[in-house]
């Protein structure tokens, strides 16, 4: 299962994230310790981010990329991956289509985890309370100001990933401020398979529901029925039939005795009509 998580700092990507790993056997990947783990593997992708890096500038998106190809060969993650602060921007987004696709390989899903920015800094504020409380040291993270930036930063560059993704129809959004159980939940709901549907076969036609259980189990076709008298009455006999033959001979010697009309029987000539005188 290929997964990413989308949401803003503080939305609570990396508990969910853990949990799928967990449920799927699956691999989080973050950018930040693929870049890492390449440049100490001294991979020659590896080294194009040092050097980027040691000048200060952002990683280009085809180095960063590249590191994500190599990485989803190992075999720790041929079961899947969990992509974590990556893509950020559309065209990353779009270069890691095209990567995958090289691949054979596709998206299973895109998780947006939606948050409210007011409550969401709320929540930061009270775990702000909560560690000064009990004496510890704050998380950089939990800088306000730093949060705030980071905020922007998501609502400027990675939100418009949400509209990508839904156009493609891989995108599920799923309520944030839930609970995180609650949130486990409907991110499972999500990523569920439907079923397919059993194959309705057609209903038989009534004609050929007879025919077929006339027929029978061996296929034979039924004897045809014989014909009624009256039926055979209104159609009228054929000339060959038995009927028609024993009354023809009758029907010939009728019509030879009588005489035709104004003929003389012998010959069949006009008989001579009546002098006058």
């Amino acid at each position: 299962m290929r997964l990413i998580l989308l949401g803003p700092p503080g939305a609570g990507k990396g508990t969910q994230a853990q949990r799928l790993v967990q449920k799927y056997g699956i691999v989080q990947l973050s950018t930040g310790d693929m870049l890492r783990s390449a440049v100490r593997a001294g991979t020659l992708v590896g080294l194009r981010a040092k050097d980027v890096m040691a000048r200060g500038e952002l990683v280009p998106d085809d180095v960063v990329v590249a590191i994500v190809a190599d990485r989803i060969t190992e075999p720790d993650a041929r079961n899947g991956f969990i992509l974590d602060g990556f893509p950020r921007t559309v065209p990353q987004a779009v270069a890691l289509d095209k990567m995958l696709k090289e691949k054979g390989l596709k998206l299973d899903g895109v998780i947006e985890l939606k948050v409210d920015a007011g409550i969401l800094q709320q929540r930061i504020d009270n775990r702000i309370r909560e560690a000064a409380a009990r004496g510890e040291a704050l998380r950089a993270d939990d800088d306000p100001d730093v949060l705030r930036r980071r905020i922007e930063a998501y609502r400027d560059q990675t939100a418009p990933l949400v509209d990508y993704y839904r156009w493609q129809g891989t995108l599920k959004s799923v309520d944030g401020m839930a609970p995180i159980d609650e949130v486990a939940t409907a991110i499972e709901r999500a990523l569920a398979v439907r079923p397919v549907r059993a194959r309705r076969e057609p209903a038989p036609r009534p004609k050929v529901a007879a025919k077929a259980a006339a027929t029978g189990a061996k296929g034979k076709k039924p004897a045809k029925p014989a014909k009624t008298a009256a039926k055979a009455k209104t159609k009228g006999a054929k000339p060959n039939s038995g009927a028609a033959k024993a009354r023809a001979p009758a029907r010939r010697t009728a019509v030879a005795a009588r005489p035709a009309r104004g003929r003389s029987p012998a010959r069949g000539k006009a008989a001579p009509r009546p002098s006058k005188r």
